[in-house]
């Protein structure tokens, strides 16, 4: 899987043309390709139309281009999704690196815009190094969920440290916490990309022996990650 993900074009190809076992034999992996190829044919098929029909002189080309460079877009959410919830390396490796520079190169691996973030980062947080990089992994899916269900609505990322806790919260308006709960109780990777980001961080957060609270406070939902500071 690292191998296809470093190489978009391979993936695509992978995804179109690999025959999945069935759901109750497969393992994570095979269910996140599995989701991919659900979740990508209908982009691929209409950026290729698209970009088809761009090289015509067709009337409504800005509304093609503008058709195409979402779908890409969107495309490539999917991807950063999936990269986050396998096994692949983080753009930045995390070993060793402190919270503050980890946090950093995860905003900028989400593909979230700047002026929709509000970070807040702790004295004390930002100073802790961070030994594994599931911890860079979670907290790209965090933001890149927001980014692709979120309906571009503000997002607040705070993380803290104290008592032997690291915890990196997610705030945002607008979005169902009964939906976010469902989707972190999921034992296995959904069916389709939705909710893939939560069931990867929930897991991946019970891995590094921590856990995952989910909240509702007026009119926005908070997800509370809380990992072992050691």
């Amino acid at each position: 899987m690292r191998e296809f993900l470093a190489h978009p074009v391979r993936l695509v190809r992978a995804l179109l043309g690999r025959r999945p076992r069935t759901p109750e034999s497969s393992t994570p992996e095979e269910a996140v390709f599995r989701a991919l190829c659900h979740d990508m044919r209908g982009s691929l098929t209409c950026l290729e139309s698209s970009l088809r029909h761009l090289g015509t002189d067709a009337p409504a080309r800005g509304e093609l281009l503008d058709l195409a460079q979402a779908q890409a877009a969107h495309l490539t959410s999917m991807l950063r999704t999936a990269e986050a919830a396998g096994n692949a390396p983080s753009t930045v490796a995390a070993m060793g690196q402190r919270l503050r520079d980890v946090v950093a190169s995860s905003v900028a691996a989400s593909g979230l815009p700047g002026r929709q973030l509000t970070l807040r980062l702790g004295e004390r947080a930002g100073d802790v190094l961070v030994g594994d990089s599931r911890l860079q992994r979670i907290l790209v899916n965090l933001l890149e969920n927001a980014h692709r269900h979120g309906r571009g609505q503000p997002v607040e990322l705070a993380v803290t440290s104290g008592h032997g806790w690291v915890e990196l919260a997610v705030a945002q308006p607008g979005v169902p916490a009964a939906r976010v709960a469902g989707h972190l109780r999921t034992e296995r990777p959904p069916a389709d990309l939705t909710g893939l980001g939560l069931w990867s961080v929930q897991r991946q957060a019970r891995e590094l022996g921590g856990r995952v609270v989910c909240e509702q406070r007026a009119d926005a939902t908070t997800l509370r990650v809380q990992l072992p500071d050691r």
